[in-house]
């Protein structure tokens, strides 16, 4: 089979020092500040961005190793597939978040919602594009019981054992 290689494009910074008591998602670090330091190589790709106010930004989970393909998910007790989870701990440890672009200076990108730990490698920003992204009449499957503990949810030692 393939093996695929990324090569990072800048790193993400936040006030995360470890992963313990982290937000869960973007919305539960709601006003939470950080920056992206993209590298000299890639800062040519930032032209035009700051007339986007979110980004969606793909990166590394850094810290995780190895999974399982059933898990209990924060906000849940129950066992679920990895894959109708956002669970950290995947075949392939990418990461997917929604933040807010607040200001681009030279190469450091000013966000606001950051989820993610200190030092984490970036490998790709796009624009978030609500046209692009919004569906209609979605289903959440198993988290339309727990969704309103997402405001404010932080991580609660069930992954500490991956990273």
């Amino acid at each position: 089979m393939l093996e695929i290689q990324y090569k990072p494009i800048g790193v993400i910074h936040s006030p995360y020092e470890n992963i313990q008591d982290m937000p869960i998602q973007p919305v539960a670090a709601k006003g939470i500040k950080g920056t992206i330091e993209v590298f000299d190589a890639y800062k040519a790709g930032l032209k035009d961005l700051d007339g986007f106010s979110h980004i969606v930004l793909l990166y590394h989970f850094h810290l995780s190793s190895g999974y399982t393909l059933a898990v209990k998910p924060f906000l849940d007790d129950s066992t679920r597939g990895l894959f109708a989870t956002r669970a950290p701990k995947r075949p392939n440890n990418i990461g997917l978040s929604v933040v807010k672009l607040c200001e681009i200076v030279s190469n450091t990108l000013h966000i606001e919602n950051v989820d993610m730990v200190n030092g984490t490698p970036l490998l790709d920003i796009k624009p978030y594009i609500p046209d692009f992204e919004a569906v209609e009449n979605v289903r959440i499957g198993w988290l339309t019981e727990s969704i309103q503990k997402i405001p404010g949810g932080r991580t609660d030692g069930r992954f500490y054992y991956c990273f």
